[in-house]
């Protein structure tokens, strides 16, 4: 907090300067090191002072990469102070002549003060919300409550983001989140919708950035916003590196037994998360190295659901799955600095998934006194991903002036076998189905900044090609309601060339990015001609995506700003898959060729103000969709089974607000609380589902309130130690055709640092009350269920790391 106090005390007697422009300017500009370790310094203050009477010229303060720039210094004499607490300062006499406009003084560096350092090292923080209030940064290092899990668990503390049982994270209630690991799109965590996050360890990740409102350099696809999680990577000169073991245990108690004559719950649920991480840089080149291994047995799913049909049948049941996952990770690259302005990045990551779930689904009348049918299945999956990048990064005489040009390749693998045992009074059926994708993506990217005089401007382009050939083999046993002809081969082709500009200008008193993004997107979707629905479909289309942002700094604690964004969501290839698949026993999923991409326009009014020991950041938004996506359940006649179709449902709305306070209370505790309430309003729609005959669903206006208020407690306690305990509460919501009801959970964590700071040892525990249950109400043509999931939420962690 003293380092930035101390920046922000720089920053307004900067802002009382005039700057003009005039002719015969320059533009000074450097890179600030540390002398030790050769790292870059962010946030150091730069000061340039007259020779003659020591008045002050103008200031700045070093960006994160460590590079400073002083525009429109005049010619003359003059004394440059660069400081920053924890280092001795640096004070060097400067010449400005008339010869040259732009001034690189190189390297300054900096020498470390002990003393000083070891309380720069206690309170330092990163801000959350970032200057130009477009983005939320939070180091997972904080994150005491949820270290040693997943990336998922991870996310459920952080303002603004709730998760789903189904392992997706919602930006102010939404799924449609474009996530990228290290600012790239991965077939890790989906190319067009989410997936894996619920098996990437957290102890990988250093950082998640949370962009509600991107500019129009990122991909236009993700309504909600722009997630992007950033693994580590070490900076210090020489070897060095981080080892970790992480255990936990879940599902200590029962939290609702078993319908009688299925196997057992899994109880008592392991997980095991080593980790290890080596960096070696040596002047010109950095080696990295991370590698990563999360097991864990879960009780994926324990749901129990009453079923109730317009002819008077009532039917429940419970579906109980037991899940192993064991998820590997190694990532490894190289930094080749050729010389002070060129730069090589050659990296490549490879991630192995093995998921095997075991379930029992016994379906018995109102009164629970006679089973119907038991459904018990095996499910075996493997996903590979790997990944291939290569960027080039050139950086111009004049500082800022960068041009970045990259390829990316991603290979990704689903190889899925399901087996299913039927069981009647009358028969016993086996089906089985064998899946098999290849997902392959190639993207090239050509990115240019120039720097301005109050401001920039950046411009780029981009080209993706998307294959995927899918097929599915179907073995229908005794009764079967698969239908074996709607099986086979499928292929899924997209190709979206992109270009983009993007301008920003700053002065004192105001702010503006206006950005114009145009992409290009053809996709053909070729089916099996023998299916006996769906045809070949596909769609193209060449559409501009807008961003803008308005700002007015009233002064440095106290910043006003409007956004607009145009954004799409393109059906991922998974929901058009022509394929039917079961949810359960009496659900089927499929896919729907036909399905179009949704539009949505997102405006925003933020504001933020703060003050010494805290801060306050408010925000209303409005949402309208187009064409919006939405999974609609209908039945045909004759049959109990529900099919779950993807549809294009017509228009909805969003409309919220969001409000993140921080307040230190005291020096040994920091309050945090989000609150996040919003409308959503899904317009009255009719739909014709075609699978597996025609039948048509429609639906009056519905419309809900809904939110979640998330309360973070952080306590810096004696002995090095640290405790977090956080306490969310997620409102009832709406989703098509019915409601989630409310839900309330609490975590905690301790961790302590030993080893002179070189280790840290961590205890943990999430949903320590056991309360969290998933309870939703769905209503349908000719049937409404209700169902109630007691599935694992309840873990206890323990852990140790230690730094070389």
């Amino acid at each position: 907090m003293k380092k930035k106090a101390l920046s922000v005390l720089v920053l307004l007697l900067v802002l009382k300067i005039n700057l003009y422009a005039q002719q015969g300017k320059a533009t000074i500009s450097g890179l600030i090191r540390d002398e030790g370790n050769k790292a870059t310094l962010s946030f150091v203050n730069v000061v340039l002072r007259n020779v003659k009477d020591s008045s002050l010229v103008t200031g700045t303060i070093s960006g994160e990469d460590g590079r400073f720039s002083l525009q429109g210094v005049g010619s003359g004499n003059y004394l440059l102070s660069v400081s920053l607490m924890g280092y001795r300062p640096v004070t060097q006499p400067l010449l400005v002549g008339h010869l040259s406009n732009f001034l690189d003084l190189g390297n300054i560096e900096l020498e470390r003060d002990a003393k000083m350092l070891d309380e720069v090292t206690v309170n330092a923080r990163q801000e959350i919300i970032s200057s130009k209030m477009d983005k939320k940064t939070f180091a997972l290092s904080d994150n005491i409550s949820q270290a040693g899990g997943s990336v998922l668990e991870a996310m459920r503390n952080l303002p603004g983001i709730t998760t789903s049982q189904d392992g997706k994270v919602l930006l102010r209630g939404s799924e449609k989140v474009m996530i990228l690991i290290d600012g790239k799109q991965t077939a890790l965590t989906g190319m067009g919708g989410q997936s894996g996050l619920d098996n990437i360890a957290a102890s990988a990740i250093e950082k998640i950035e949370i962009i509600n409102n991107p500019s129009s350099k990122y991909d236009a696809n993700g309504s909600a916003g722009i997630i992007n999680i950033i693994y580590k990577k070490e900076r210090n000169e020489g070897f060095s590196g981080k080892v970790g073991l992480a255990g936990g245990l879940g599902a200590l108690w029962e939290k609702k037994g078993n319908y009688p004559g299925i196997r057992p719950q899994y109880r008592a649920t392991p997980k095991i998360n080593p980790s290890l991480s080596l960096n070696y840089r040596k002047r010109k080149v950095n080696l990295f190295f991370q590698a990563d291994n999360l097991y864990t047995q879960t009780l994926n799913k324990n749901e129990f659901v009453d079923r109730y049909y317009d002819n008077g049948d009532v039917v429940r049941q419970q579906t109980k799955r037991n899940r192993n996952t064991n998820f590997a990770t190694l990532k490894t690259g190289i930094d080749w600095l050729l010389n002070d302005n060129n730069t090589i990045t050659v990296a490549g990551l490879f991630s192995s998934e093995k998921i095997i779930d075991r379930g029992d689904e016994p379906f018995f009348n109102k009164d629970l006194n006679e089973r119907m049918r038991l459904w018990q299945f095996l499910e075996d999956e493997v996903k590979t991903t790997a990944t291939a990048s290569a960027n080039w990064q050139h950086k111009f005489r004049q500082p800022g002036r960068v041009l970045n040009a990259g390829f990316n390749y991603t290979f990704h693998r689903e190889d899925e076998k399901y087996f299913f045992t039927n069981i009647m009074p009358a028969y016993t059926g086996l089906d089985s189905f064998k899946l098999l994708s290849d997902e392959h993506v190639a993207d090239l990217n050509i990115d240019y900044v120039q720097p301005l005089r109050y401001g920039r401007f950046e411009t780029g382009v981009k080209f993706r090609r998307r294959y995927i050939p899918v097929n599915m083999q179907f073995k229908p046993g005794l009764h079967s309601p698969l239908d074996e002809s709607a099986g086979g081969a499928a292929s899924y082709t997209e190709t979206i060339p992109s270009v983009y500009g993007n301008y920003i200008y700053e002065s004192n008193k105001l702010e503006m990015e206006a950005g114009l993004r145009v992409e290009h997107v053809s996709l053909d979707y070729y089916v099996n001609p023998n299916h006996p629905t769906y045809k070949s479909d596909g769609y193209n289309y060449t559409q501009p995506f807008p961003n803008l942002r308005l700002a007015y700094k009233f002064d440095e604690n106290n910043k006003l700003s409007l956004f607009y964004n145009r954004r799409v969501d393109r059906p991922n290839e998974v929901d058009i898959r022509i394929f039917p698949k079961y949810d359960d026993a009496e659900i089927i999923k499929v896919g729907n060729p036909a399905l179009r991409p949704q539009f949505t326009n997102i405006f925003e009014l933020g504001y933020r103000t703060g003050w010494k020991e805290g801060s306050l950041f408010s925000s209303l938004y409005h949402k309208r969709m187009d064409a919006t996506i939405a999974r609609i359940g209908t039945t045909i006649p004759g049959s109990t089974l529900i099919y779950n179709i993807f549809q294009n449902t017509g228009k909805s709305f969003n409309s919220g607000i969001e409000l993140m306070f921080s307040q230190k209370l005291a020096s040994w505790v920091t309050l945090g609380l989000n609150l996040n309430g919003y409308q959503s309003v899904i317009d009255s729609f009719a739909v014709v589902n075609k699978y597996p005959v025609e039948n048509v669903f429609a639906a009056a206006r519905e419309d809900m309130f809904s939110g979640n208020i998330k309360l973070n407690g952080l306590f810096r306690l004696p002995r090095k130690l640290e405790a977090q305990l956080t306490a969310i509460y997620q409102a009832p919501d709406l989703v098509p055709q019915g409601k989630v009801f409310s839900r309330f959970s609490i975590d905690a964590g301790l961790k302590k640092g030993i080893q002179n700071g070189k280790g840290e040892l961590f205890v943990n525990a999430t949903d320590i009350a056991n309360t969290l249950v998933l309870k939703r109400e769905i209503k349908g043509a000719n049937f409404s269920y209700i169902s109630t999931d007691h599935y694992e939420t309840q873990v206890f962690r323990i852990g140790y790391s230690y730094k070389f």
